[in-house]
């Protein structure tokens, strides 16, 4: 065991109001050296001001915190930036179908000592960082196998203990072990649609959750800053009328989507794409099609093609078929 780590403590502190932009006089832990395991800063993020309060109530007061919002919302990365501006080692793990208990507690294996082939216990990456100070995000919580995550039951506890029934110990966390976790849905399976594979979670386990934070899209003028920051080619006063007009149509596919008229919508990271493909094929007719257009239900295309030429003053083959449908 790398016992530098796990040694280590938080050995300065930083000022929520400098760091984040929060109103608040909030003193957060953090480490003044940052190792591998420390996500690197993005300096044009933006942060969601209830999120950051929430993530920094996990990281300060030991809460365990879910993150729960549509996708592209930015809800891994989120912690992952105030990990990465606290010098905080972050460790994300994605939950798919296929991950095990043994992938997650550890397993048996054959390695070679000596010359020699012995059977020894190879720990899982959760007793990994429960003895040392990272922070593990669990991602896609709610895609995690219902009979797996019951693993987890006893970590969202107060005291956190992990028993090692093949090993016959019981781990304490590590006074500076922080745990949160993303989900599309919060536990509720695939309701809507739109997150096949998303599993009905058990309440009990849900309810261990201290604080349940939720992310939605940001305001228009704030999104438009987050793309023109990715793609700064683009800041210019036609690339910025660009950009505006890219973000009024993902929010008209959202607005549809929450009346029920469409089944999909535009998420930050997919504008982001759509301006990086308009780049790429200097049209940006041509771009929203293959970014976006060509990912939804047919049936639905008519309607998406009407909600670009109400921002863009241009026709695209859908529009047409809406009118004759109509």
């Amino acid at each position: 065991m790398d016992t530098s780590m796990t040694l280590a403590r938080p050995d300065t502190t930083v000022n929520a109001r400098e760091a984040f932009g929060l109103d608040t006089d909030l003193v957060v832990p953090a480490f003044r050296e940052a190792d591998e395991h420390v996500p690197d800063i993005d300096a044009d993020y933006r942060f969601n001001p209830d999120v950051t309060r929430a993530l920094l109530a996990g990281f300060t007061r030991n809460r365990r915190v879910l993150v729960q919002g549509l996708h592209g919302t930015g809800k891994s990365t989120h912690i992952e930036q105030v990990a990465a501006r606290l010098n905080w080692p972050c460790l994300r793990v994605n939950l798919d179908g296929h991950i095990s208990r043994l992938d997650l507690v550890g397993r048996d294996a054959v390695v070679v000592r000596e010359g020699q082939q012995v059977t020894e216990f190879q720990e899982g990456v959760v007793p990994w960082a429960l003895q040392r100070p990272v922070a593990l995000v669990l991602d896609e919580y709610d895609a995690g196998r219902p009979d797996v995550m019951f693993v987890l039951q006893r970590l969202l506890e107060r005291d956190g203990k992990l028993t090692l029934t093949d090993q016959n110990r019981v781990l304490t966390p590590h006074p500076y072990f922080r745990m949160f976790a993303t989900a599309n849905t919060v536990g509720l399976g695939n309701l809507n649609g739109l997150y096949h594979g998303a599993q009905r979670l058990n309440h009990a386990q849900i309810d261990r959750w201290n604080i349940v934070a939720a992310l939605n899209y940001l305001p228009a003028d704030e999104e438009i800053a987050i793309v023109l920051a990715r793609l700064p080619q683009l800041r210019s006063e036609a690339g910025r009328d660009l950009v505006s007009s890219m973000v009024a149509v993902a929010d008209l596919t959202r607005q549809a989507f929450r009346v029920g008229d469409l089944s999909t919508l535009m998420s930050p990271r997919t504008v982001i794409s759509w301006a990086e493909n308009v780049e790429v094929f200097g049209n940006t007719a041509l771009a929203f099609r293959l970014s976006f257009l060509n990912k939804c239900d047919e049936a639905e295309r008519p309607l998406i093609a009407e909600c670009f030429q109400r921002c863009f003053d241009q026709e695209l083959d859908e529009s047409g078929q809406l009118g004759t449908a109509a």
